[in-house]
């Protein structure tokens, strides 16, 4: 998923400085991705978040947003759908029953995992501002200022695979918009989020493993749960 951000090394280092914003975006997806694809019982898959000059920037994934000019900051992997078909109809010819819902299951987590980082920058831009945030003062066009016009392509891509009119492209996209709030606004994954972003913030590292990001995303989501089911506050910038 070529989900990224470019942004300005003002301090020219060889580690750049990632800020909050790019890295709550970049962790929503990365969250999204291990969090989201579990609850659907979909095949875990590998991604690792990435940060390269902008010279040498890579396009093989699909996640992606700009920020300023000097390096790239991204997703890489991620997707259950690596290659799109030309319809999910043709890509689920001969399969089984189970087999075709599973698949279009993958379909589904993938455009969702799509709009949760820039729903995940909204959400934070919000909490800095002291501003409410809801279904009702955010749609999915409003994604386009925090970042998500590449996202949102994205999805729109996947969206021509299903045999939808425009109306019916409208609702699914909206019922996937709403699916994508509703898992940001899980304590438990927004700590989750929250808690990759400063580890992102803070290691002034160019590749973060796999391995690390499922650790810092399993250990806050976790502390999380535990703390709601003792009845304690989740304290949501609490880094683990």
């Amino acid at each position: 998923m070529n989900l990224k951000h470019i942004f300005n090394n003002t301090l020219n280092r060889t580690n750049p400085e990632v800020n909050k914003n790019v890295a709550i975006h970049q962790a929503g997806h990365a969250a999204a991705i291990y969090f989201n694809n579990q609850q659907k019982a979909l095949p875990p898959v590998f991604f690792q978040i990435l940060i390269t000059p902008l010279a040498t920037d890579f396009q093989s994934s699909q996640y992606g947003r700009k920020s300023n000019h000097d390096h790239v900051v991204k997703v890489d992997g991620g997707q259950l759908i690596p290659m799109l078909p030309s319809s999910i109809e043709e890509a689920t010819s001969g399969f089984f029953s189970a087999q075709a819902q599973a698949y279009e299951r993958a379909f589904e987590a993938d455009m969702v995992n799509f709009l949760v980082g820039p729903l995940a920058e909204a959400k934070y831009i919000a909490l800095r501002d002291g501003e409410l945030m809801n279904s009702h003062l955010i749609n999915v066009n409003a994604l386009n200022f925090y970042g998500g016009t590449s996202d949102l392509e994205q999805v729109n891509e996947y969206l021509e695979c299903f045999p939808l009119n425009q109306e019916l492209k409208e609702q699914k996209i909206t019922d996937l918009f709403l699916a994508a709030f509703n898992f940001v606004n899980i304590k438990s994954n927004w700590q989750a989020i929250t808690a990759l972003a400063d580890y992102i913030v803070a290691e002034h590292k160019n590749v973060f493993a796999y391995e690390d990001i499922i650790r810092i995303l399993e250990n806050a989501h976790s502390l999380a749960t535990f703390r709601s089911s003792r009845g304690y506050p989740v304290a949501l910038n609490e880094c683990v």
